[in-house]
């Protein structure tokens, strides 16, 4: 494909809708990927910088909530409130990380079920900085290869390398998988060698 063919498919891509990114997104398309994290780039850092908080900070919460989209994308049932989501999202981790001292900031109307108001819907004409999109697309690639994996290698790989919080001990994952917990070190070494094969395919 050319650079004009690759930016032609590009432009049609940000002409589509948001349930029909995500569908593509569910599929492995990694182009529709990028195109959704740029459409609500800048919504983010407006809602962060809204609340009072540093570039530094604004960039920790960009990365939790596109990584947290990458996850539960598959299980949004109503991909066309995609935008509310990310509000929330974005809203929910920036008080997270705001001191308690600072005043809390009123940004938008939003309705009880987190609808976003037409206020947050703010034109994304900046590049995404190179090493987000980078690990972004990096997560994006790692969630695809696990989910052509065989059950049990991604159900281990998903509790051993799941957020930091959330992750789980050998020995409860031995007793998830109903196996012998000197099997879990090696397994995974095999489960990791198959996700390496399928990320170089």
């Amino acid at each position: 494909m050319t650079e004009i063919d690759e930016s032609a498919a590009m432009d049609s891509l940000d002409a589509e809708s948001d349930a029909a990114l995500a569908a593509r997104c569910n599929r492995g398309e990694s182009a529709a990927w990028t195109i959704l994290v740029q459409r609500y780039q800048r919504l983010v850092y407006t809602i962060v910088r809204r609340i009072g908080l540093d570039d530094h900070a604004a960039a920790d919460v960009f990365q939790t909530v596109f990584s947290r989209l990458l996850t539960h994308l598959p299980q949004l049932n109503q991909a066309d409130r995609l935008q509310a989501w990310i509000v929330t999202t974005a809203k929910r981790e920036a008080l997270l990380q705001r001191s308690r001292g600072l005043r809390t900031v009123s940004m938008t109307a939003d309705d009880d079920d987190g609808a976003a108001s037409a206020a947050y819907d703010v034109a994304d004409d900046s590049p995404l900085p190179d090493e987000q999109l980078a690990t972004l697309q990096s997560q994006n690639q790692v969630r695809n290869a696990l989910e052509r994996m065989d059950e049990r290698c991604r159900t281990l790989l998903t509790l051993l390398y799941h957020d930091a919080d959330d992750a789980v001990a050998y020995d409860e994952v031995a007793r998830r998988l109903d196996m012998p917990l000197g099997s879990v070190g090696p397994t995974r070494a095999r489960c990791l060698g198959k996700l390496r094969k399928l990320l170089e395919a």
